[in-house]
């Protein structure tokens, strides 16, 4: 926790002050103009939605943050129109390479802001909302915070895009709603038993967008694993990543405890995902609950996934006691069955895309930047 001169109403107050300032200005001044199909990427993937997709636009909440920033351009190379609202706390660079499409509108801003959200969404077809305040550590630090985000904003913002005339919405829940079972498939029908206030907020709003299911609004909630690989809005505290740095630049990692197990998915399958469920027909996804999962491994299994892929020289394990007793793993063969979908990459695809990027000098000062670590940057932020 915070230490009693860091408030959490501080924090708020911070938040706040920077999404007004640079929302007032962003706001005015960018638009959504349209592209014609055929100045998008060549790629042949693209080709079959370009004539469907040219028109459509979709607002990508939290769009400038760490899946957000690979989504973003692929759902630009479909063909499709986006609005990004983000604060944009960790930068803009991650958005860089694709700042200048005609296509893309960004604005800084709150998705608390009811007023922002009542000019932005006017006009999209979908929205996918990943904005949050990710995982339990960074809820943790400022509860206030975390609730007001992920749950107090979370039916304004439905209820906005409904009105809006938006079609069809995409949430990015989390597979730690199931909290701990025993049993060795957890899939989507099991009863929800989440163990923290962060897995709590992700299932009472997968409840409230149950609630708002029609033929004229088609919802759909993804409950990811743990997303692994290499971003350009990067973070480097989740469990693959985090194993994957230290092996990189410290020749040895930790494993506290170790049989934990822990659901992964490369980032690059997690966007498919929800280009998926964003373009299916509406009658095979309407009120749809999807696992996305690849590899359900114990973090000694995914130490060691690290330490042969980061080789050849040997990387040092430290085994020490667990501080976090969370285990879970997930059955993802709804999604398979019912849209097709299978993950393509492998949790070593996502370590050696790793090691590329920091081969490549892509990210640089890991250790210290506090863009790659929530929390820290959540607390530099409150620093007077």
């Amino acid at each position: 926790m915070l230490a009693a001169a860091r408030t959490a109403s501080g924090f708020s107050d911070l938040l706040a002050t920077w999404a007004r300032q640079s929302s007032s200005r962003e706001t005015v001044e960018m638009r959504v103009p349209m592209i014609p199909a055929d100045s998008r990427s060549d790629s042949p993937s693209a080709e079959p939605l370009r004539a469907a997709r040219a028109q459509r636009t979709v607002l990508v909440t939290g769009g400038g943050g760490y899946v957000g920033a690979v989504l973003v351009p692929r759902l630009l190379e479909r063909g499709w129109a986006v609005r990004v609202v983000d604060l944009f706390i960790y930068g803009r660079e991650a958005l860089a390479p694709v700042a200048g499409d005609p296509a893309l509108a960004l604005f800084a801003g709150d998705i608390r802001d009811q007023d922002l959200l009542g000019r932005v969404l006017p006009g999209c077809d979908a929205v996918v909302h990943l904005a949050c305040i990710s995982n339990d550590p960074s809820f943790e630090l400022d509860p206030e915070l975390g609730r007001s985000i992920n749950l107090d904003a979370f039916r304004p913002l439905v209820e906005i895009a409904r009105s809006s005339g938006v079609a069809r919405f995409v949430y990015a829940s989390s597979s730690s709603v199931y909290g701990v079972k025993d049993a060795p498939d957890v899939d989507e029908g099991m009863a929800l038993e989440p163990l923290t206030d962060y897995s709590r907020y992700k299932a009472e709003c997968e409840r409230i967008l149950a609630e708002y299911e029609s033929p004229e609004f088609t919802t759909v909630t993804l409950r990811p694993a743990t997303v692994c690989g290499y971003s350009p809005r990067q973070r480097l505290d989740v469990v693959v990543n985090i194993l994957t740095h230290h092996a990189v630049h410290d020749r040895k990692v930790r494993v506290f405890g170790g049989e934990q197990k822990r659901p992964n998915i490369h980032i690059d399958d997690m966007v498919d995902a929800y280009l998926e469920v964003l373009e299916q027909p509406r009658e095979r996804v309407a009120g749809g609950v999807f696992n996305v999962g690849c590899e359900n491994n114990t973090v000694s299994q995914l130490a060691r996934i690290v330490c042969d892929v980061v080789g050849p020289d040997g990387i040092a394990v430290e085994v020490l006691p667990a501080d976090d007793p969370r285990s879970y793993h997930i059955s993802s063969a709804k999604i398979e069955r019912e849209l097709g979908f299978r993950p393509r990459r492998t949790v070593e695809d996502a370590v050696r895309d790793l090691v590329a990027a920091f081969a490549a000098g892509k990210l640089p000062d890991a250790r210290r930047d506090p863009r790659y670590y929530n929390i820290r940057r959540m607390q530099e932020l409150e620093l007077r």
